[in-house]
């Protein structure tokens, strides 16, 4: 196991790759010219460098919890408001809550999101809550929830939704391949900004979409109530 003065160190480099990433944006922003492509890739990659940076140092803080003293454990903070929820719907299905929209990544994996997913996985479990899994086939519905004015990225696939199916991968369902997993990415306008995902057998996708479209569904299963 890695000593705090190396972790610290490690983190110390991390958020160095990290600002020397932003000297191109800064260039950019001073009068420089780059083509979009190219500009959203140096986005992307400068925004993998702070996540890891962050994720570090979230780990390090729980290895030094009280009573913690280990990776691969968590300690029971208290929960943060802008992450999510994780609670079991109608015929069993695992609904998560994120408090946020999918983000925009061409090119680089998300990794905030798999971890969040995973953390309130792991909060729900540790809170007495037993996971569903569908060993023979499952539907993965991810439906965001916003207005035209907070929602800037259109296209499904610049979206990070795969970080989602692969963090679920070998948890909820035995894998993401076509014959194993059918995905279901859906959108409607609303006041709130929220991500609801929705884990179910894969028979279920006529009973679920008839519910989505039911205003008792949205207001009580999605809320949440």
């Amino acid at each position: 196991m890695s000593s705090f003065k190396e972790d610290v160190t490690r983190i110390q480099s991390l958020i160095s790759d990290a600002f020397t990433e932003t000297g191109g944006l800064a260039a950019l922003a001073n009068g420089g010219v780059m083509n979009q492509e190219k500009l959203q890739r140096e986005l992307e990659q400068t925004t993998e460098k702070f996540e890891q940076a962050a994720l570090e140092l979230r780990v390090l803080a729980e290895k030094n919890s009280p009573g913690v003293g280990s990776y691969g454990r968590r300690p029971h903070l208290p929960p943060i408001e802008i992450t999510g929820s994780v609670n079991i719907i109608e015929y069993s299905w695992l609904h998560i809550r994120l408090n946020t929209l999918l983000p925009h990544c061409r090119f680089q994996t998300p990794n905030w999101l798999s971890d969040t997913i995973r953390r309130l996985l792991d909060d729900f479990e540790r809170s007495g809550g037993t996971l569903p899994y569908f060993k023979s086939g499952a539907i993965l519905c991810i439906d965001e929830y916003s207005s035209i004015e907070s929602r800037t990225v259109y296209d499904q696939d610049n979206k990070g939704w795969k970080a989602v199916s692969n963090t679920l991968k070998g948890r909820i369902f035995p894998d993401d391949d076509q014959y194993t997993l059918g995905v279901m990415l859906l959108s409607r306008k609303s006041a709130e900004n929220a991500t609801h995902i929705t884990v179910m057998d894969a028979s279920s996708a006529g009973d679920f979409l008839s519910l989505r479209n039911g205003f008792a569904f949205i207001t009580d299963v999605y809320s949440g109530l």
